[in-house]
């Protein structure tokens, strides 16, 4: 990914080397166990689970040959509605392995949305946990299929789920009418079975679709990107190697597996490079998490910013061995710079990556790497991956200098298919070139390096000037007592938009609107100085930690008695 001449437009292409891996996910999974068979894979200590790749392999082949004897086929779509559990990491690579297509359904997901998925996509299976916390998966499912309670296994006909027909349920518990037990299915040890697995895996190719990931969607319904073992097993191998895993590193994953950030970042990049996966809980808990990394001497650790800056807040931060870290991914929303030097100098995660990208590009465009100075790993998300192609363009689909803003632009074996069922959606996104317009406005500096300013739907222009939230959230975390703050834009009469400001303050901190303006005056233009500022303890957020700052703009817009119709 390195550079031996300064760009002359913002155009980057990666390099060609190494090259692509031409592996399925379960070849991948097998060739791993071959070769590291006795080596730690998989560690889930609430569930007292501990795999070596032998064992892990194994359990996904009689796990792949149970789906197949259930009746389900190749191409088929199975959802799974489940937290971080040992048994996600095994559908991961069984439905690979037996050729169906897995459809991640986000656990923060309530009814309406379920059945949307479930109905999009055609799901024919659904492997969903029984509760976590307050949400009640299987009474959700009942709610949509009554008819569940009467079926037998296998023989679901529910009016409202028309494609479904089998329900697995994870966990402890009693039997549940109409639905198979997760453990049950996942110890066939049926010789039929297992010989049309072994036809079924000879006959799959990296380029056939096996994942579909639903869009976090802000308006509209949500997108089911489409992608291939192509895609992500390469976009796993080259995330690890930004990383320099080897197959005696272990690291901690308390992302969400459900988004490319969990299942990509983490279970790929670890299984491309026979890396031990640990799985601190289902879902984030900084104590949790501190204390897997501890016990379990991890030397990787992923997480949002949010995550970072939980456990950090911690009162008994300090009392974790973290001496074993010295890597990782800060990704899915803006990394501010004073977080980013925390985590290297407090949790000793002095190789900590940056990395950027979409759902819809498996996901990784852009990463930094250990070799990059740390200022470079503060500013910007890095340089191009291998095999990659980005350009930004202006609104004229002109590639603009270096330095400039743009739209970014890529392509190459990381793009998606395309929105399952959807041609139209994917063809606002994908044109006939292969470039997936992303959405987001970056620049390129003259080295290659590429700075996220922020989204094209979320710039916005007061009085003409265009306004970047990011550039005004990185300057307000440069202020003591904040310990996280939104930027975003809401209707205003004269100028068009005005600057609103979300701040959650730093514990025992006191702030008020003045002393924020007061920061801000004479360091950054006028026009960029937020009108509005709310102190707030948390943030409308999604279950993979990215800010919802539609709803903090509608929050605003209802405060402020503003129509909803003149919103930009």
């Amino acid at each position: 990914m390195s550079r031996t001449a300064p760009l002359a437009t913002s155009h980057v292409r990666g390099a060609d080397a190494p090259p692509l891996l031409d592996e399925t996910v379960g070849a991948l999974l097998a060739r791993i166990a071959r070769t590291w068979p006795e080596r730690p894979a998989l560690v889930v200590p609430p569930q007292d689970v501990r795999l070596d790749w032998r064992a892990l392999d194994a359990a996904v082949t009689r796990l792949a040959a149970g789906l197949l004897a259930l009746g389900l086929s190749p191409g088929d779509r199975i959802g799974i509605w489940s937290l971080n559990r040992a048994e996600w990491v095994l559908m991961q690579f069984a439905t690979a392995r037996a050729g169906l297509v897995l459809v991640n359904i986000n656990p923060a997901y309530r009814s309406h949305e379920l059945e949307y998925a479930l109905a999009r996509v055609g799901c024919r299976a659904l492997v969903l946990a029984r509760a976590f916390k307050t949400s009640r998966y299987l009474d959700m499912l009942r709610e949509l299929a009554p008819e569940l309670a009467q079926a037998a296994p296998g023989l679901l006909f529910a009016e409202r789920l028309p494609d479904l027909r089998h329900v697995v349920v994870l966990g402890d518990g009693d039997d549940v009418p109409g639905a198979w037990r997760f453990d049950a299915v996942a110890a066939c040890d049926d010789p039929g079975a297992h010989a049309r697995l072994r036809a079924v895996e000879a006959g799959l190719r990296p380029d056939q679709p096996i994942n579909i990931q639903f869009t976090s969607g802000t308006t509209g319904s949500p997108k089911g990107a489409t992608l291939t073992h192509r895609n992500i097993v390469n976009n796993g191998y080259f995330v690890g190697e930004c990383m320099r895993l080897s197959e005696r590193d272990r690291l901690c994953i308390p992302v969400p597996f459900y988004h490319c950030f969990g299942m990509v970042l983490g279970n790929l990049a670890c299984v491309t490079h026979g890396s031990c996966m640990v799985v601190p809980g289902e879902g984030f808990d900084p104590q949790a998490t501190l204390r897997a990394v501890q016990a379990e001497r991890c030397t990787a650790l992923h997480g949002v910013p949010t995550m970072f800056i939980a456990m950090l807040g911690l009162p008994d931060f300090g009392e974790y061995d973290l001496s074993s870290l010295r890597t990782g991914i800060m990704a899915g929303s803006p990394c501010p710079v004073d977080v980013m030097k925390r985590v290297v100098s407090r949790m000793h995660m002095g190789e900590v990556t940056i990395a950027y990208g979409m759902t819809e590009t498996s996901p990784v465009s852009f990463q930094t790497t250990p070799d990059d100075p740390l200022d470079r790993r503060v500013d910007s998300v890095g340089r191009i991956h291998p095999h990659v192609e980005v350009k930004l363009v202006d609104a004229d689909g002109r590639t603009v200098a270096p330095g400039e803003t743009g739209e970014l632009w890529t392509r190459g074996y990381s793009v998606m298919r395309g929105y399952w069922g959807d041609a139209q959606r994917t063809a606002e996104v994908l044109d006939a070139d292969g470039w997936m317009r992303t959405g987001d406005l970056a620049t390129l500096d003259a080295d290659g390096y590429c700075r996220i300013v922020g989204r094209l739907k979320d710039m916005l222009i007061r009085g003409g000037e265009n306004v970047y939230p990011r550039e005004i959230e990185e300057f307000l975390h440069g202020h003591p007592a904040v310990a996280d703050v939104q930027v975003f834009g809401v209707p205003d009469g004269r100028f068009g938009e005005e600057v609103c400001a979300w701040i959650l303050p730093a514990e025992g901190a006191e702030l008020d609107e003045e002393a924020i303006r007061a920061f801000c005056r004479d360091r950054i233009a006028h026009y960029k100085v937020p009108r509005y500022v709310r102190f707030v303890d948390a943030f409308p957020m999604t279950v993979s930690g990215k800010a919802q700052k539609y709803l903090m703009r509608e929050a605003m817009r209802a405060e402020l008695g503003l129509p909803e119709d003149d919103t930009p």
